[in-house]
């Protein structure tokens, strides 16, 4: 393994961690940290990881300002039979990050440059300072501040966790005043914020025929119902061939659900709009406010880089199990979808899935598309039976088919209704004389 602009390696955890992590917090690309791994790339390993790890993420949360909590996720891996840990570091949108005992300066602040962790300039942290998110949900005070929070307790205590006395200020639901910020208005039992569901006949939007809105609760909530109910609308679409039947799901459900997920973790809700999920004949479109993220183009958002502009959003939805690894939900993704399923305009990122094959909504419809495709088989075979022999009689057929008498009946009457079969003479001295 090579050090990159990306990538550094380091034998064991040491105190200059919190300043490789300030470099890549402040990266435009952010990072990857590997502990176990020495400067030659070779695998050494880590002695009690799972210490080690609760060590890192202890001294990230205290030694780092602004708070990198949610920018970061550390996993234990193994590589040849030893136990490394990983750490992912996300680009932040709070720049500058700073040692906290050194403060915002040339002591304190550093960038990933080639493969070193470089001290910043007075004036590099000065641009980057006067450039800061200024209208990050975590600074905007929440317009009600009379909140309750027994759902997003709820969703804690099944993972195991306890929200004690002081959640608010832990999850960062706390502006420097200690009021209630954004965020925690968004995870409230109660707020003004709903997530749009609508559905079409047809491929415009013209005939709306069902219009769900799913909110008014924490977003928590509100995300598990949206993704339930597009669940449910993910079904199983078939195509009968005249060889075999082919069935899956509308949409992918991994690229839907990281899609689904992406869309509101990462929505623009200082312009208090949100993410609506739009449902036609051929595709199913995300929209959600806010274009790229800051500092991030194309081809990098393409590449899974991770600007995340709700950083506190984010980090909730980790701990709930909710979001994958930093920077691999695009990836999967572009598993399944091209990138032009993807269309970024200045204030909007628009995410477009089109639909698998015909959509077959009842086992009845698929039953009668069954046995249609039988029939129309039995009735070819029919012709071309009474075309190499005009006299063969029903009971011929039957025999040749191994069909009962009303089969075959109804066969040979459909056929003379459809203009297909004469009957010429009687019953028993005649012939069948094919009129198409």
């Amino acid at each position: 393994m090579i050090e990159t602009d990306r990538i550094k390696c380091k034998e064991i955890l040491t105190e200059t961690l919190e300043k490789e992590v300030v470099a890549f917090l402040n990266y435009k690309q952010g990072g990857v940290i590997y502990l176990g791994i020495d400067k030659n790339g070779q695998t050494v390993g880590i002695n009690d990881a799972d210490s080690t790890q609760l060590k890192i993420k202890d001294r990230l949360k205290n030694n780092i300002e602004p708070a990198c909590m949610g920018l970061f996720d550390i996993a234990v891996e193994e590589k040849e039979s030893k136990h490394i840990i990983k750490i992912i570091l996300a680009s932040g949108s709070e720049k500058p990050y700073y040692l906290k005992k050194l403060g915002m300066s040339s002591r304190g602040c550093f960038v990933r440059i080639g493969s070193a962790s470089e001290p910043m300039s007075t004036q590099m942290i000065e641009a980057l300072f006067s450039r800061r998110t200024r209208n990050s949900i975590g600074k905007i005070r929440s317009h009600k501040q009379d909140l309750s929070f027994e759902q997003l307790k709820i969703y804690y205590q099944a993972k195991g966790y306890k929200l004690n006395d002081k959640f608010a200020s832990n999850l960062e639901l706390l502006t420097v005043d200690r009021d209630f910020n954004y965020v925690a208005y968004l995870m409230s039992d109660i707020n003004g914020t709903s997530i749009k569901v609508a559905k079409y006949a047809g491929l415009d939007r013209i005939n709306l025929i069902e219009n769900n809105e799913y909110g008014y609760c924490s977003l928590i909530k509100s995300t598990k119902q949206v993704l339930e109910k597009l669940a449910l609308e993910n079904r199983t679409a078939a195509l009968i061939t005249s060889r075999e039947r082919i069935e899956q799901k509308l949409w992918n459900p991994i690229a839907l659900r990281e899609a689904v997920i992406n869309a509101i973790v990462h929505n623009d809700y200082s312009r208090e709009l949100a993410p609506t999920f739009e449902i036609f004949e051929d595709r199913l479109e995300i929209t959600s406010a806010g274009g790229l993220f800051m500092g991030i183009n194309q081809e990098e958002f393409f590449k899974g880089y991770s600007n995340p502009v709700n950083r506190e959003i984010m980090r909730i939805y980790k701990d709930l199990d909710m979001l994958e690894q930093l920077g691999s939900g695009m990836p999967r993704i572009l598993s399944y979808y091209k990138k032009e399923s993807f269309d970024f305009s200045k204030h909007f990122l628009r995410v477009t899935f089109k639909s698998n094959l015909a959509p077959i909504t009842t086992q009845e419809t698929t039953q009668e598309t069954t046995q249609e495709t039988t029939q129309e088989t039995t009735k070819d075979k029919i012709v071309s039976l009474l075309k190499s022999n005009p006299k063969y009689t029903k009971q011929d057929l039957m025999k040749k088919l191994n069909k009962g008498d009303a089969t075959i009946k109804q066969h040979l009457s459909n056929l003379k209704k459809e203009g297909i079969l004469k009957r010429v003479g009687s019953t028993k001295a005649g012939y069948w004389e094919i009129t198409k």
